[in-house]
């Protein structure tokens, strides 16, 4: 019997938010063992927007540490605006849509998709990769406040998976 070949996408921020409001820490390496331990692992991506180069940070640090110990690390530098309505200056870097191309770009080639986000904007990725024979499992939570994955996600997801589920089993 063949392995099942599978792939992460990881939405980072969304993924952050979600394991900040669980008070979770991610063993990032465990994680990675735990899906080369359920099948072929053909790759592993994690997708953030990073701050100006010039700027120290936690999430460039964690960047460095991922790309370096197995993780495809897909990025942007993040924008700046100001709402006209507001004056309020906000920082953007939306990644979405590299996630959605890699996944489509990938399913041919794998059997199972896991998507590390909540994110309804996803729903018609789900449908476009499983009507490529693409089996998609939603990693999130509905156990925070507020709730981190859009109901319609989870719905169209062929399978579920509570975060704090994984992280008890890589844990152990």
């Amino acid at each position: 019997m063949t392995q099942e070949k599978i792939a992460l996408f990881i939405d980072g921020s969304n993924f952050h938010a979600t394991t900040k409001l669980m008070n979770l820490d991610i063993d990032y390496i465990r994680l990675l063992e735990y899906f080369k331990g359920l099948g072929t692992l053909i790759r592993p991506y994690y997708y953030t927007a990073l701050p100006d180069s010039t700027e120290v940070s936690n999430l460039k640090r964690l960047i460095d540490f991922l790309d370096y110990n197995g993780y495809m690390i897909v990025s942007k530098s993040t924008k700046s605006f100001v709402n006209q309505a507001t004056g309020e200056r906000r920082i953007k870097g939306n990644m979405d849509m590299e996630l959605a191309l890699d996944m489509l770009k990938l399913a041919p080639h794998i059997d199972h998709a896991y998507l590390f986000s909540g994110d309804g904007d996803f729903c018609r990725l789900l449908e476009d990769v499983q009507g490529m024979g693409v089996r998609v499992t939603v990693v999130s939570s509905t156990k925070t406040t507020p709730n981190m994955v859009a109901d319609e996600l989870r719905r169209k997801a062929d399978h579920f998976l509570e975060l704090d589920s994984i992280i008890s089993e890589i844990e152990r």
